[in-house]
């Protein structure tokens, strides 16, 4: 008999859980939502009728959600016996021939363990992500999402034409996105080239808003370890409190993995200020170069035991970039790392998520794979520029009934 239990975790969040959802406890402004919106967002109901599941206070699943449980159950009957998702470390660990502290003590030992990883369904991967994204949502946690999607984005500019000017314009938006709305949460952070950074410390002074910068020869990478260190050095010593570095994916595709590893740990030490403090690192995967599910499941096991505080997907400068099932397998990753390691990793996708709909489609994915406990910008990111444009003419539209023009938002 097909159980929850003995259903592949990656296909798990597709069929109710036998145990209650963990609730949102995210700040945000009492006055768009509130405690009302919370409890909508993370209420979850029993099925009710065939084929129809209420999710964490989302609404009946549609037509094409109803066949991806369909689609779900037969993968419960076909694989019931074979590994979960909750088995991949051990499994991976066992086949490196010690525990996780051992596996980056060799090239082969990594080898092992990164091959050892279970290989990822992708027909399973994307019907799961398909079926998450006709999720339909209530009102009132729509606006507790667009409030919480706001405060998660680190609003970006990384062109060759940026400008000190255009830095400042961008912080100040950042600080206040509505300026007819005191209400609108800040974003997260901003991102920028290490050049900048010091003009965007300067404008976000006293914010709390992070200022993040981009390293290591972003966005392809191709340079001498030297030259990346001291590019990572430059943005810290300048005042960056977050690290954006891009791994060797030639290295990588070609089964170097101990290099990268070892370029990751070496930027992680370059992250550290002489008080002992240390810049947050976010590791860019750049997904739409790695051409395989496996690959973007190995890429984040080896950044995570390499000291990854994020793994990021993209840079934003790829034809691919974040895509829901790419975003899925990361944050199943990052589940499995802390329950193996009780480490706690945060996720950004980034590049080409431009509307409020594709952000919702993300923060479902988080609720339902991490929980609550990831439902914070200490946690996940938007690496976004155009998306912070939309999510406030949609928040104008439940605040005042209507839709406000593009003329009524600044320009990035």
């Amino acid at each position: 008999m097909t159980t929850y239990q003995t259903l592949p975790a990656e296909l798990r969040p597709l069929l109710p859980s036998p145990e209650d959802p963990a609730r949102v406890t995210h700040e945000v402004p009492e006055t768009h939502g509130g405690a009302e919106a919370r409890e909508a967002w993370s209420r979850a109901g029993p099925a009710s009728g065939p084929g129809r599941r209420t999710g964490r206070g989302l609404g009946p699943v549609s037509k094409a959600g109803r066949k991806g449980l369909a689609l779900a159950d037969d993968y419960a009957r076909r694989y019931a016996g074979l590994v979960t998702m909750s088995t991949v470390a051990a499994q991976a660990s066992s086949a490196a021939g010690g525990g996780l502290s051992d596996v980056a003590s060799s090239e082969a030992s990594l080898r092992r363990f990164l091959h050892g990883l279970p290989g990822v369904d992708a027909v399973g991967l994307e019907a799961r992500a398909a079926t998450l994204g006709t999720r339909s949502i209530k009102t009132t946690a729509k606006a507790y999402a667009i409030d919480l999607a706001i405060s998660m984005i680190d609003l970006t500019t990384l062109e060759g034409a940026d400008t000190v000017g255009k830095v400042r314009a961008l912080c100040t938006k950042g600080r206040n996105p509505d300026p007819t709305d005191p209400t609108t949460p800040r974003v997260a952070a901003i991102c920028v080239y290490p050049d900048m950074v010091a003009t965007a410390k300067a404008a976000l002074n006293g914010t709390g808003i992070q200022v993040a910068s981009v390293a290591t020869a972003f966005p392809a990478g191709r340079a001498s370890l030297p030259v990346k260190l001291a590019d990572t050095a430059d943005a810290v010593a300048a005042g960056a409190d977050e690290i954006d570095m891009v791994i060797d994916r030639g290295a990588f595709l070609s089964g170097h993995y101990l290099s990268v590893f070892e370029e990751i740990t070496a930027v992680k030490e370059a992250c550290k200020r002489p008080d002992g403090t240390a810049a947050h690192l976010k590791v860019i995967f750049e997904t739409g170069e790695l051409q395989t599910y496996d690959n973007v499941r190995r890429a984040s096991w080896l950044a995570m035991l390499a000291g990854a505080d994020f793994i990021k997907t993209s840079t934003g400068k790829v034809a691919v970039n974040a895509t829901p099932p790419v975003t899925l397998l990361m944050l199943e990753a990052v589940r499995d790392f802390k329950e193996q390691t009780g480490v706690q990793v945060g996720v950004k996708p980034a590049g080409g998520i431009k509307t409020t709909k594709d952000a919702m489609k993300y923060l479902v994915m988080v609720n339902e794979t991490l929980g609550d406990d990831w439902l914070s910008p200490h946690w996940f990111r938007f690496g976004a520029s155009s998306l912070l444009n939309d999510l406030l003419m949609q928040r104008q539209k439940l605040t005042t009934g209507r839709y406000s023009g593009p003329d009524y938002v600044t320009v990035d």
